[in-house]
């Protein structure tokens, strides 16, 4: 760490944080991972994670997630759990601030900290949580053992959760808005729970209230049907009705579609340069751990890119006394190498005076579109920084010559 400074600050250790550390670790990055409750985040909740590459039938999230997390500390992965409240990216710097009253400095960061449960906001639910209103069977699950639970949702999370309450609960009520037969799960899983014997479905129902003592002991359902309101003993109430992207700390700083989740492009980049997501905070077609994995991996080697050109340009060209000539090239293209000889000769006689820079306009497309550079060759001239005069294309040496020339009246 140069001056308290990481190269890389991950926020979030699921899949695609992980993946995006052992990355990191193995490039030799000086990097912090930052997660708020534990390493693995959803996945590390999913009972069972069988079409993960290599690792298959009676795989669970947890043992996948723990490897990953064994991994990335094999590279050298700092963790530290704490919670991430606000982010200052107005500079070249960027600092994360946490809850535990923490600020870190980073040159670059990858957003990966995932989606959190949905809740539903009926009575009851804030008042029983943890006390038999949860969000998680694999975390909680063996709590309800010998009990009568209710589950609600029929997406793959419900159902797969359902299947794996039936270990310990006498009886599992799955509350599914829809008409009979109606899940929305893989057929698999859907099979499985249609013909499990101690599983029970209450259709076009919903939840309205949860009741009790010291814990859950009833809840309070409604037919949508014809609006009745019916009561069902329960002991234990899990709640799965979709997630939602943690982005709340992010507000007005990345751009964000209409439903919260990050915009980036194929390269994982941010609408701010040099920030990065990865996961399923991204607005993406397909949310599963191994897409997860592919995304932290992208970018981290675009954000391990975009510190090497971060830095090769802050030595060669902003910290440079001299004048310095920039010259975006593709050195396969004849016209580019060409010009490039142009403007060495043009220099040659001043090379005490003016600094010649190359860079490839496709390894260095960011710079290029910082400058407004949209085609090779194409050249400016630049002091400590500060662009002097227009873009040029006239590679004649003798326009060359007099444009540094007059900058250096």
């Amino acid at each position: 760490m140069t001056n308290g400074i990481y190269d890389l600050i991950i926020i979030g250790a699921g899949p695609a944080g992980l993946t995006a550390a052992i990355y990191g670790g193995r490039a030799k990055l000086d990097l912090l991972l930052l997660e708020r409750e534990f390493p693995g985040g959803q996945a590390a909740k999913t009972d069972e994670l069988v079409n993960y590459p290599g690792f298959g039938l009676g795989s669970s999230g947890g043992q996948v997630m723990q490897q990953l997390l064994k991994h990335a500390k094999e590279f050298g992965a700092r963790l530290k759990i704490d919670e991430v409240a606000e982010l200052d990216l107005s500079g070249n710097i960027k600092t994360v601030m946490t809850h535990k009253d923490q600020a870190y400095q980073s040159r670059s960061i990858i957003i990966a900290s995932g989606m959190r449960p949905n809740r539903l906001n009926i009575p009851g639910e804030l008042e029983f949580s943890n006390r038999g209103v949860s969000y998680c069977a694999t975390c909680d699950g063996a709590l309800f053992a010998e009990k009568k639970v209710i589950v609600v949702g029929s997406g793959d999370s419900a159902i797969s959760n359902a299947l794996f309450l039936t270990r310990f609960a006498d009886s599992v009520s799955i509350v599914v808005r829809h008409e009979e037969g109606k899940i929305f799960s893989n057929r698999l899983n859907a099979e499985r729970a249609l013909n499990h014997p101690q599983i029970n479905w209450l259709w076009e129902s919903e939840l309205a209230e949860i009741k009790g003592e010291e814990q859950v002991e009833q809840v309070l359902l409604k037919n949508l049907g014809n609006g009745s309101i019916y009561q069902e003993a329960a002991g234990g109430v899990f709640i799965f009705a979709g997630n939602s992207p943690q982005t709340a700390f992010l507000q007005g700083l990345v751009e964000l579609d209409d439903k919260g989740f990050i915009i980036t492009d194929e390269e994982m980049e941010t609408s701010v340069p040099g920030i990065y997501a990865a996961g399923d905070i991204r607005k993406k077609y397909l949310r599963q751990v191994v897409t997860a994995t592919n995304d932290g991996a992208v970018a981290l080697t675009a954000a391990e890119r975009y510190l090497s050109s971060e830095k090769f340009f802050r030595q060669e060209v902003l910290e440079e006394e001299r004048l310095v000539a920039v010259v975006f090239w593709t050195p396969k293209i004849p016209e580019s190498r060409a010009a490039v000889a142009a403007l060495e000769q043009a220099a040659h006689d001043l090379a005490a005076k003016v600094k010649l820079v190359k860079m490839d306009i496709y390894h260095n497309a960011r710079w290029a579109r910082y400058f407004k550079v949209s085609a090779a060759p194409t050249a400016l001239i630049l002091r400590q920084g500060e662009q002097k005069g227009d873009l040029i294309s006239d590679f004649s040496e003798e326009n060359l010559r007099g444009l540094l020339e007059a900058e250096l009246v």
